[in-house]
């Protein structure tokens, strides 16, 4: 993990300011020096030193504005230590003079010389105090100021040396002028030979003898086997220790590219240790050899990237998904692009160390320019021919997306734009075009990856089979779907800041700092408002945090009283499950309130709001009003609790759950009904169990007259005392009802122990009674009597007509 930290902090400071224009401004940043116990005079006196060192505009550079804005910030800072340090002091002498209390007025007692003495020396104090902190803060102020001037100046800097134009290398002049200042430069890179050949043979002396072979030794062990050997046993360890899926793809390309930075880059750190291990180099020389070392980390990150993406060897962890012919035909140039800017920033620092002349600069400019406009031509058209050539094969490419089709177009641009500049003499914007492109690819390459990988992260993380998924489900409880949910958003949230952190690194010009992409980042939505709210990405920030950890500490604390507390208290699943709902509704709006503080949203502007809505209230939203009161009400009040079996217009069920808006009743096909909350308080509800009633089993069973009543009531007396489910007290009872149209009808009642048994006790009693009464002889129904008379009988029995009685329902 440490070494994913470091990796991660590489990049970051990679993506922000390591492209060849902004090692030096990172330099120049780390330098601040720390505040020190200075006055307002002092820091003042430096602030004119500063402002001195600009009036001359001819002499403005790029590295002089750098140098005055590493100042201007050192002010800046030690004004504000100041003003915090003097604010305490400043409080404990009002604290005295508080203590004091008021001066006599015109009338009253005087004090003690003393006392007037104390006080007067405590006012001249504070006085001096408030004077101090008053120009600390203009001061800080006036710096901050000075600060935008010097990033003023360097855009108008940067912009009239994109637009300014020499001769054209197709002409006779450029060379011309490049062959006049030859000699001169050719002595002053001799010169620089001269010292670095000398700085060699002092690194070669037998006192530097043993470090310098011992460091060249191990730079090159570790350039011939150490990156093999360290990708093999990272990549075994994540084979080992990650799980197989995306995590583990996109791991081992993060796992690539570090090992490749850090070989490579270790590797320059320990040949610039061998020759310099005593100090051998000069200042010269160190400006040259050290920021060397740091931009070797860059290129090697940018080569090992275009590794880990590419992956020819091992298609299967590809993370774009290209073919394997597209793979291995751009394979070398993130190599040759490393190679190439580390050449340009090197030969870019030599031109300034040895002096060289204004032709020599501009030519090597030009080089460079048209070299890296080679490079990626050559690249797109190898992506033609693997398109024609996968179509060629019957095969159809896959479809783009449409960032990638702009990045293809804005590099067919940028190519063409170099060579039209260089052509035309535009040099330096053709440098500067090849610089952006370069550093365009590293972000986009770099942000890429980590997207995957933070989208691949909270994928696994979060998945409800994963073992990180499985603990958070027991821990807080969480649902599965809830989790795939919170994954999808934690992902895409953290996608997004990382894409808003990568917008300055690609907008911003080639020669701004660090600090100034920092400033750059930190105003991108500044005097932006949505209304009267103002867009920080601060507060929104913090409001993401506030949300966060209040949503979990509010669940951590319904889950520990649903499951630790409240059940071990007097009180029912009902009330528990409204003392839990009434929390969570309260820790929500908390939460909310909470949030809008985060973004310093005003207490005034929701006083508007709150008027506005109360106008919708009354008109559109009674209803949603009503349920929520009648929602409150009904979990304070509890005429209506979960666990009760209610009836209502028709609705008969369990309450499964009482919301904010609704009530959800479970009937008895298991299906579910929504009832607004304010029907449970305005209409006639029945609550089977509110006062815990008990069922009732009620059968009304007819019996023939030639039953044995005594008989058929013992046998039913027994069936119901006898079954499990049914009480003694209130004992059962069979009752003779009536006695109507041949038949007695009994009522047979008996109690359960809860309504919803009442049913299926009221089956299996009905069985045992049909096949007890069955048993004993004695019918449920009786017997019918038909009578038939025949066509040839009728005439003659007209007056007595015989009958045949046939018992049954036989003839």
């Amino acid at each position: 993990m440490p070494i994913l930290l470091r990796f991660l902090l590489v990049l970051l400071l990679a993506t922000g300011g390591v492209a060849p224009a902004w090692a030096q401004d990172a330099q120049n940043t780390a330098q601040i020096p720390q505040a020190a116990a200075v006055n307002p005079d002092q820091l003042s006196t430096q602030l004119d030193q500063i402002k001195q060192g600009l009036t001359d505009r001819t002499k403005v550079t790029d590295s002089l504005l750098t140098d005055a804005r590493t100042k201007a910030s050192a002010i800046q800072q030690q004004a504000d230590q100041l003003t915090a340090s003097l604010t305490p002091q400043r409080d404990t002498l009002q604290a005295k003079l508080d203590v004091l209390g008021k001066p006599p007025e015109k009338g009253e007692p005087a004090e003690t010389p003393e006392v007037a003495s104390q006080r007067k020396q405590l006012n001249k104090d504070k006085a001096d105090l408030v004077g101090q902190i008053t120009r600390a803060k203009s001061l800080s102020l006036e710096s901050q100021q000075l600060i935008n001037q010097i990033a003023a100046l360097r855009r108008d800097l940067f912009q009239a040396q994109i637009s300014q134009r020499t001769a054209s290398p197709l002409s006779m002049a450029f060379w011309s002028q490049l062959g006049e200042n030859l000699a001169d430069d050719r002595a002053n890179l001799a010169a620089l030979g001269t010292t670095l050949i000398g700085a060699f043979a002092q690194a070669w002396q037998p006192s530097n003898r043993t470090p310098f072979m011992l460091c060249l030794l191990a730079a090159v062990l570790l350039l011939a086997a150490g990156r093999r050997l360290l990708e093999h046993q990272i990549l075994d360890l994540a084979s080992k220790h990650l799980p197989a899926g995306h995590l583990r793809r996109s791991a081992m390309a993060l796992l690539i590219t570090l090992g490749t930075t850090l070989t490579y880059g270790i590797a320059a750190w320990l040949v610039y240790l061998a020759v310099n291990w005593n100090g051998v180099f000069n200042q010269d020389l160190d400006d040259l050899a050290r920021p060397t070392v740091y931009l070797m980390f860059f290129a090697a990150t940018l080569a090992g990237l275009g590794r880990a993406l590419l992956s020819v060897r091992r298609p299967s962890w590809r993370l774009p998904p290209v073919s394997d012919d597209l793979a291995r035909r751009l394979w070398p140039f993130p190599t040759l692009l490393a190679y190439s800017t580390l050449l340009l920033f090197v030969f870019e620092r030599i031109n300034n160390n040895i002096g060289a002349s204004v032709a020599m600069a501009v030519a090597s400019n030009a080089f460079f320019a048209l070299l890296i406009g080679v490079l990626f031509t050559a690249a797109l058209i190898r992506m033609g021919r693997a398109r024609r050539a996968l179509i060629a094969g019957g095969d159809m490419p896959a479809k783009r997306p449409l960032w990638v089709g702009l990045l293809v177009a804005a590099a067919f641009v940028g190519t063409l734009l170099i060579f039209i500049s260089v052509a035309f003499g535009y040099i330096a914007l053709a440098f500067f075009v090849a610089r952006q492109m370069i550093r365009a690819g590293f972000v986009i390459a770099a942000l890429y990856l980590l997207m995957h990988l933070i989208n691949d992260l909270c994928e696994t993380l979060l998945a409800p089979d994963s073992r990180s998924g499985t603990r958070m489900q027991d821990t807080f409880g969480i649902s599965p779907p809830r989790l795939e949910q919170s994954a999808t958003i934690l992902s895409g949230v953290a996608r997004a800041f990382l894409l808003l952190l990568a917008l300055p690194v690609l907008l911003a010009p080639d020669s701004l700092g660090v600090s100034d992409l920092v400033d750059r980042g930190s105003r991108l939505f500044a005097g932006r408002t949505l209304g009267s709210l103002p867009i920080d990405p601060g507060n929104i920030f913090n409001a993401l945090m506030v949300l966060l950890t209040g949503a979990i500490i509010v669940r951590i604390i319904k889950r520990w009283l649903s499951k630790q507390l409240l059940p071990k208290t007097s009180l029912d699943v009902g009330m528990q499950t409204s003392i839990v709902t009434l929390l969570g509704y309260v820790g929500g709006i908390l939460v909310f309130v909470l949030m809008l503080g985060a973004l310093q949203v005003n207490v005034q502007s929701i006083a508007w709001v709150a008027s506005a809505l109360s106008v919708g209230i009354g008109f559109g939203l009674q209803a949603i009003v009503q349920n929520f009161i009648s929602g409150l009400i009904l979990l304070a009040e509890r005429p209506v609790k979960v666990g009760d079996w209610i009836s209502i217009t028709g609705v008969e069920g369990d309450v499964r759950r009482i919301n904010v808006r609704a009530t959800e009743i479970q009937l008895s096909d298991r299906s579910t009904m929504i009832v607004p909350n304010s029907q449970l308080i305005t209409q006639n509800v029945r609550n089977v169990t509110l006062a815990n009633a008990l069922g009732r089993v009620q059968i009304r069973l007819p019996m023939p007259m030639s039953s044995d009543p005594a008989k058929v009531r013992q046998i039913i007396l027994d069936i119901l005392r006898n079954h499990p489910a049914t009480l003694n007290a209130p004992s059962p009872s069979v009752q003779l009802d009536n006695v109507d149209g041949g038949s007695m009808m009994f009522v047979c009642t008996a109690y359960v122990s809860s309504p919803r048994n009442a049913s299926d006790v009221k089956s299996d009693v009905l069985f045992e009674i049909i096949d007890r009464l069955h048993k004993a002889n004695q019918p449920l129904t009786t017997p019918q009597d038909m009578v038939v008379r025949t066509m040839a009988q009728e005439k003659a029995v007209e007056a007595n007509p015989p009958t045949t009685v046939i018992p049954g329902n036989k003839t």
